[in-house]
């Protein structure tokens, strides 16, 4: 009767263990979903910023004045 008692709990405290295992890493896995959450937003963010410059150096660059031709200078 101890050998059986004691496999049993062997057993309860290896499923005990796997079940630690498994809620630490449920929570790992939950708080690295949040954080990509976040960096997404950062991503998008980043990337309007992005289209807004690249817009706004179009309209610079087709409201600047066009380059002066490059003409030798007068003492040659």
């Amino acid at each position: 009767m101890t050998d059986t008692s004691t496999r049993d709990d062997d057993s309860a405290g290896r499923i005990a263990a796997l079940e630690e295992h498994v809620a630490h890493q449920a929570r790992t896995i939950e708080e690295l979903s949040d954080q990509l959450a976040e960096q997404w937003k950062v991503v998008e963010q980043m990337r309007a910023k992005l289209n807004q410059l690249a817009e706004r150096f179009l309209i610079l660059e087709e409201n600047s004045l066009e380059a002066p031709p490059i003409t030798r200078p007068p003492h040659y």
